[in-house]
This record gives structure tokens, sequence and C-alpha cells, in this order.
């Protein structure tokens, strides 16, 4: 379903309100008498050749408005209405897409000028300006102070809570990836198993070119799907009977982030495999209904080891109780990486993971105490790695562990399962199961 342009303005017009009274206090705490983000720049690929990479726009710029133009300039005095400087591009080699900012109406002004014209709009004084470019800055506000850290610490926080128009744009995006992931599905369940054009058809059904996607998807069959982050896509056909696809959209600036695990096949090993699959579906989504206001984030990442290590137990895998293997820290091995991390204007969003984790999760991306109006992601995994399951045979609890059943299941690779939730008063919401039900199933 199309959103309701009128919707969208009047959500978006709350948002910009929001933003400016927080700017105001944050001028006011910090001494300043105006904050300049510039959009970004876009980045060479290399010293020796003349190609640029598609803009990734400063996040900070991103949270007034999704303009992902260069160039561009966010100019916040205390006590005034935030404005937009917006260059006209001329270049006759490469010109933007159009941008979709029809909601921007008269919440935002947007001024519209010549590249030259923009320092014009700079004020002097107590400035500070956000922007990787020193060279724009130099340009455009070189008495300024360039990314204060204090700020910057403040402006991040600033968007752990999400406002209700940010809220929709999440849910847009969950909306946008549940496309391709049951496009995706449908295709591998026809026979199609090659990761490049699975991934080519993920961006087909999304229309979106790689570049805006929020991140490289994740098309792994059979063993890839041990590698957390397989990217490098095979361009031959694989004889597999499982896929995990980690996939998202983005939705005017902001982010979905979603993981489904699918086994294809009857035989008895698939069966085991797929039984892992229903076990770890139904342990993801008692751990979605866990989530509650002050709870650490942390507490929810061990309770997802406790659980990883009962389904490794309960399938035969590891040898004893769940309490020992997770003492052991068994789990770890199959499991490696953190339970989930904040989600935004970034994949894995800012301010939430201020505080250290404890020794034994060096991966945990999420470390605050759980509050309303958070975003994040819920996703446990397990996963037949190689190279940390040989460094586990060579320990002593490795003797707890049925090597003939892992080496049997090694071939399927791996499984996560990731919704991304909102957390609310009384729990969480979760955004992604409306539109995509299933985390992981047999087909």
């Amino acid at each position: 379903m199309t959103p309701s342009p009128t919707r969208e303005a009047a959500l978006f017009a709350s948002h910009i309100a929001v933003l400016d009274a927080a700017y105001d206090r944050l001028l006011a705490a910090h001494e300043l008498d105006a904050i300049v983000i510039h959009s970004g720049t876009p980045k060479r690929r290399s010293l020796y050749d003349d190609q640029y990479w598609p803009l990734r726009p400063t996040p900070h710029f991103e949270h007034w408005v999704a303009l992902g133009e260069a160039g561009c300039v966010l100019v916040k005095e205390a006590g005034k209405p935030a404005r937009v400087i917006w260059p006209l591009v001329t270049d006759f080699w490469e010109r933007p897409r159009a941008p979709a900012i029809e909601h921007v109406q008269n919440a935002l002004e947007l001024v519209r000028c010549t590249h030259g014209q923009v320092a014009d709009f700079v004020p002097t004084g107590r400035v500070a300006f956000v922007g990787e470019d020193r060279l724009a800055r130099q340009a455009l506000a070189p008495f300024a102070e360039a990314d204060p850290p204090a700020l910057l610490r403040d402006l991040d926080a600033l968007r752990v809570k999400k406002t209700a128009w940010e809220v929709h744009c999440l849910t847009q995006a969950n909306t946008l990836a549940a496309r391709g992931h049951d496009h995706v599905l449908a295709r591998f369940r026809r026979g199609l198993r090659n990761e490049l054009e699975l991934h080519l058809e993920y961006l087909r059904a999304t229309a979106q070119d790689d570049w805006e996607t929020p991140y490289k998807n994740i098309v792994a069959l059979g063993t890839h799907a041990s590698i957390l982050h397989h990217v490098g896509y095979s361009k031959e056909g694989v004889q597999s009977a499982s896929i995990l696809l980690d996939a998202g959209a983005s939705y005017k600036g902001y982010a979905s982030d979603i993981t489904r695990t699918w086994v294809d096949g009857t035989e008895p090993r698939a069966a085991t495999f797929a039984a892992l699959v229903a076990g770890m579906e139904r342990l993801q989504q008692e751990l979605c209904a866990e989530v509650r206001v002050g709870l650490p984030y942390e507490e929810l990442h061990d309770a997802s080891h406790r659980k990883v290590s009962a389904l490794l137990v309960e399938a035969g895998v590891v040898r004893g109780s769940a309490e020992e293997v997770d003492a052991l820290g068994i789990s770890r091995v199959f499991y490696p990486h953190g339970l989930g991390h904040s989600l935004g204007l970034q994949c894995h969003d800012v301010g939430c993971g201020l505080a250290i984790a404890k020794a034994n999760n060096p991966f945990l991306r999420n470390t605050t105490r759980i509050e309303a109006g958070q975003t994040f992601t819920i996703e446990p995994g397990l996963y037949f790695t190689d190279t940390l399951l040989a460094e586990l045979r060579e320990r002593p609890e490795g003797a707890l562990v049925a090597w003939h059943l892992v080496d049997e299941l090694a071939p399927f690779g791996g499984i996560r399962i990731e919704d991304d939730v909102l957390v609310g008063a009384t729990g969480a919401d979760n955004l992604t199961r409306p539109v995509l039900p299933v985390g992981g199933a047999t087909l």
C-alpha cells in the first residue's frame, strides 16, 4: 500500500518540530550560535583513478531530510527554524535522481542556490561544523569547530529514540524488504540456486539499486551461510538445500535489517537441520516477547545463549545439560555474534553501544538499558563455521560435541532469524512479522 502523502507530511512536520526544539537545547548546552551539517561528498574509489562511490549522506543531515545530494548544508541557528541550503547541480557528467521529498512541504525550508552561494548562508560566531569533508569546512566555515566530540555524542543520543515519522519510515522499509524476501524465497522454491542471480532478484523486487540498500545483501546457500557476512556471491549454480537471506531496504533514509533461513529437502539430515531452524524460530520469538523497558540488552543477549545452548542439547549436537553447555561457552562457538544492534538511519545505528560489554560478549553492539522508543534487531543464530569448530575440537569441552552430527549438518551452513522491533511501554512491537510472518521453515 502506498503511504498517504498527507499523513507523511503531518508526521514529518511533527518530526521537524521535535528536532528544532532538541537542537535549540543542544545549542544552549554547548554554548553555540549555530550548528552546520554538511550532507557529504562522494568518496574516491581509488587514488589511482577518477571514479567515485555513490554518496552515503551524513546521517546527522539525513536526520532532518532524506536529500541524498552532495554539497548540501543544514543550518540550525539558536531560536530559528532550520534551513537546508540545496545547491543546483549543473554537472553534465552526472546528475542525481530527483529526491522523494514531497512530504517536506512547508515543514522545512529548502533554499536553492548555486554552489558558490552556499557559504553566504553559513552564519558566523560560535559555530560547530558536522561533516567529513575538511575542504568543505574550510570553504564554508573555516572558523567553526569541526565535529566536537561532546556535541556528536549528544546528536547520536538524539537518534536513539524514534519519532513517529521515523517509526513510519522504518515500517515502510520493512514492507519493502519483505517483498524482496518473498520473491527470493519463491525463486529458491522454484529451483534457482545462484547467489548472484538471487541477489539481483531481490534488488528487482525491492526496486533498489545495489548502493541504495542499507548494507550489502547476504545471500548464502549451503555452507556459505556459516560465514556471517557472506557477500562473495557464487556465480555458478550451487547444489544446496538451504538458504540464508539477510537483506534490508531503505525508505527516506531509514533502514530495515531482516534475516530468514529456509530448508528444502526431506532426507534425514535435512530434517534434522529443519528441526534446528524451527527451534531457532521459536526461541527468537521468545526473545522478542521478553523485551521490556528497563532490561539491560546484554541480559537479553545472555538469555539468547542459554536458549541456544538448550537447542544444541535438544538436537543432540552437544551432550550434557544446557546449563553446562552455556557455562563452558560452547554456544559462543556456534553463535559468535551479538543478539542485535540499534537500527535507524544506519543499519548499525548509533547511541546504544556506549557501555563496554562483558569480556565474553566482544561483538555485542547494543549495551544499553532498554527504553521506550528504541528500535533494534533481535537476531540469534547458529552456525557450523569450520575455523571456529576446528578450535573447539582441540579444547577439552570439545569432547561434549557429537562431531559426526556436526559433520552431517555442516553442508547447511547455518541459521539466523532476525526481526526489527520497536520498544513500547509494555514490550516490543515487531515491525517485521506483520509483513513477513515466518522467520524460518521447511519449504
